[in-house]
């Protein structure tokens, strides 16, 4: 068999290498010709699964280990009679930490403040649940907008009333852009005109959730203090908005260790069950061994001894601003970061909780 991998798939020679032959390749740059003698493509999110890459092909399988599908067209591939997975919550552990990291670094004192913080969270799917879950570990007042799922353990508001209340807004939902509920440009014009001035944007889920424009204007008006992990124009960010965000990431809020190697066990399982083959292959087994911070400490004294030490967010933040050139970064720059990046672990493999 013919398997044709992301490049930056995490532990797929250990997962697939017994059942074939894998080409490694670049995920952005996959072609017709890349896949058209493979039986199995295995990608992220950077690469467009459509017509034009698997029509006409001998593929049967088509796994991706990310959360969102946005990037695959699946009546096409249901089309072509191939089976295929995605890997929901695969790092849903990790892009809540990483929401909580980021606004513990633009304001450290919201480690104490409890209940007068609020969180409001838009998408309480495997991401927002967990970040839920998790920021109530802190203390924190929660508050979220879901219109298509019901969370026993958040309050649930209407999209106006989480815009208003939130002292933070971060959002987890997929990109669409028809029904009753798109979330292409949610967060626009009208939307951040209704939250506070002072209220802290993190968008850690797809670029075009979040209108750039109307963005732009905004903190030029308000000061806001906006997280990017995802941007409208994806891989290419302007010098402008750059100069603008506090905090800037190329979309590796989900890049743990855990995350991606969860990740491709999900692929390998879902492999497995469309060829009719026992998985008897566990991600946990290639972890290395992590130092246990919170033995015997509270989740609130490991976060303010070793948050950096953990996960170093500044880190991220200057390597991004540092490939700046000729007013914008551009796709290669921020490709090369991404697959380069050095996983971090989550906070469970430093014997931390996990919602």
């Amino acid at each position: 068999m013919k398997i044709i991998a992301d490049e930056n798939l995490a532990f797929t020679d250990y997962f697939f290498a017994e059942f074939g032959t894998i080409e490694h390749k670049a995920g952005r740059s996959l072609t017709h010709s890349d896949v058209k003698d493979a039986e199995a493509l295995l990608v992220r999110s950077v690469t467009n699964v459509n017509a034009a890459l698997i029509q006409n092909t001998i593929l049967q399988f088509v796994g991706s280990a990310t959360i969102g599908t946005d990037h695959l067209d699946i009546p096409v591939i249901e089309q072509q009679g191939i089976a295929w997975s995605n890997a929901a919550g695969c790092n849903a552990q990790a892009v809540a930490e990483y929401v909580i990291t980021a606004l513990l670094k633009l304001q450290p004192e919201l480690i104490e403040v409890n209940e007068q913080f609020t969180l409001g969270i838009v998408g309480l799917g495997n991401v927002g649940s967990r970040l839920a879950a998790m920021a109530q570990l802190l203390g924190w007042k929660v508050i979220g907008y879901d219109p298509f799922v019901q969370r026993e353990h958040v309050n649930q508001v209407e999209f106006s009333e989480l815009l208003k209340n939130a002292d933070a807004i971060s959002t987890h939902v997929p990109l669409t852009q028809s029904g009753e509920h798109p979330t292409y440009h949610l967060i626009n014009a009208d939307a951040l005109s209704q939250m506070k001035p002072e209220a802290i944007l993190i968008n850690s889920a797809r670029g075009p959730v979040v209108a750039e424009a109307d963005l732009i204007a905004d903190i030029q008006k308000t000061q806001r203090q906006v997280v990017l992990d995802v941007f409208e124009h994806e891989p290419e960010i302007s010098e402008t908005l750059l100069n603008l965000i506090t905090i800037v990431t190329p979309h590796i809020a989900g890049y743990s260790l855990e995350g991606k190697a969860r990740g491709t066990q999900m692929i390998y399982d879902a492999f497995c069950k469309t060829f009719d083959h026992t998985a008897t292959k566990r991600f946990e087994t290639q972890l290395p061994v992590c130092e246990a911070l919170f033995a015997n400490q509270s989740l609130k004294a490991v976060l303010k001894q070793h948050l950096i030490e953990i996960y170093d967010i500044a880190r991220d933040d200057a390597n991004l601003r540092a490939t700046l050139k000729d007013g914008k970064v551009d796709q290669k720059a921020f490709d090369y970061l991404r697959k380069t990046y050095p996983l971090r672990r989550e906070w469970a493999a430093h014997g931390g909780p996990k919602a």
